[in-house]
């Protein structure tokens, strides 16, 4: 059976009936983490970008602040909100991705409560499980292309899709939109963000598409110019045979402002103890860690794009002023950050790599004139196996500002009338 057509006959067998209480409590966690997130941003540069063209975009779909736009451009915006700040849940596999960007699709589109937590679990489910399947970004592509088959199942199972239009969004999303990984290469740009939010966008687009009856190509993984056989050959379906609705428990929540690759560095940074002046500092960490945040455009960044993707510059700052926030990265160009910088070696510990990604494992050694001392974080705090709580969760939430009243609004999730009520804020 082609791929697509597996994923979309799952999707529509699912009711609000099958999702576990703890799925359902995991959905609204992430609800709050990613409307804190996306308030922190609400005045970024790209954010006020977007907002200068969203009046050539009239529609019914609810802009997180809120207003309306077209569903497709609401759901750019609402993720691009969300993703800005590169402070909201991954998934770490074969490939990573950052799952809750499709929430601010899911709050676009709206519905009732019980049916957007459906939804957004089952967007969870398949694009992870994607990620299990094979690595792009080792290929030269985005880890979006995944992103955006979950977020087309996600508005998919909103706008109540059968199997045969389920197809269709799927396809007319990934076919049409392969994304390159140069959006992650050297010196990073708004698009970093963007990116995802361009994913989710597609896949709402072409989702309300597929319900008025737009066709796409029938096999947009098998098919002889499809993306198995162009982009990855690797592919293995055996990760989706086995479906459900519980992959967003094995998904992880930021707890410090920094790709996840880095939150065990910056946790053993926070927590290292060390006297004298700093002469050599060592990160020790595995392939993806390096290759992600330690290429040769992360050791001098001039944006808070580059600085949050940049082991040299997170480490630096978290040993210099024992803090990890987001006015930490005020601390771009300065005279003190920058020599500290040249002093980091980022190296890969084959070991590491064996265990990734089940653990995170990362050793910080720092070298002064009075000695050396270690710190090694294995599974940094908000990963599953060592999970926030729901009041570190709503802690983080009201520390980036977003209003407590929304919060508990969202406790009340599954209740609600109408979910995008929880985009006005």
């Amino acid at each position: 059976m082609e791929l697509a057509e597996q994923i979309a006959q799952h999707a529509v067998s699912i009711s609000p009936s099958d999702l576990p209480e703890r799925v359902v409590h995991e959905v609204k966690r992430r609800f709050i983490d990613s409307l804190a997130v996306a308030y922190a941003s609400r005045n970024s540069p790209p954010a006020k970008v977007v907002r200068e063209v969203l009046p050539d975009f009239q529609g019914r779909g609810a802009l997180l602040g809120g207003g309306t736009a077209s569903y497709d451009m609401a759901a750019f915006y609402n993720t691009l909100l969300i993703r800005y700040l590169d402070f909201n849940d991954t998934y770490l596999s074969l490939e990573p991705l950052h799952p809750s960007d499709m929430i601010g699709g899911a709050i676009a589109l709206g519905g009732r409560g019980e049916e957007v937590i459906t939804a957004v679990a089952l967007g969870y489910e398949v694009s992870t499980r994607l990620c299990d399947s094979t690595s792009l970004r080792k290929k030269g592509f985005d880890h979006v292309n995944f992103l955006q088959v979950g977020a087309a199942v996600m508005a998919g199972k909103l706008l109540r899709l059968n199997a045969e239009q389920m197809v269709n969004a799927i396809s007319l999303s990934l076919i049409p939109h392969v994304a390159l990984r140069e959006t992650r290469s050297g010196s990073l740009s708004m698009w970093k963000a963007g990116a995802a939010a361009e994913a989710v966008r597609n896949a709402l687009f072409s989702a309300v598409l597929a319900k008025s009856g737009f066709t796409g190509p029938s096999r947009p993984f098998s098919g002889k110019m499809g993306f198995k056989n162009v982009v990855a050959p690797d592919l293995n379906e055996e990760a989706l045979k086995k479906m459900g609705v519980s992959k967003i428990l094995e998904t992880y929540i930021k707890k410090y402002p920094v790709e996840y690759h880095a939150q065990a560095a910056v946790e053993a940074a926070l927590q290292l103890e060390y006297t004298g002046n700093i002469k050599r500092i060592v990160v020790e960490t595995y392939e993806a860690g390096k290759t992600i945040l330690a290429d040769e455009g992360k050791w001098d960044p001039k944006n808070k794009e580059t600085a949050d993707h940049s082991l040299p510059y997170i480490v630096s700052v978290s040993l210099l002023t024992k803090r990890m926030w987001l006015d930490s990265y005020d601390l771009i160009g300065d005279k003190m950050v920058t020599e500290l910088m040249k002093k980091v070696n980022v190296v890969e510990r084959e070991d590491y790599t064996k265990v990734y990604p089940k653990e995170l494992p990362t050793r910080l050694i720092v070298e002064t004139d009075r000695g050396t001392f270690e710190k090694e974080v294995r599974i940094p705090r908000g990963h599953y196996k060592n999970p926030m709580s729901d009041q570190e969760v709503e802690e983080k939430a009201l520390q980036l500002g977003l209003p407590k009243g929304v919060i508990e609004k969202v406790w009340d999730l599954e209740r609600m009338e109408e979910v995008s009520s929880i985009a006005s804020w």
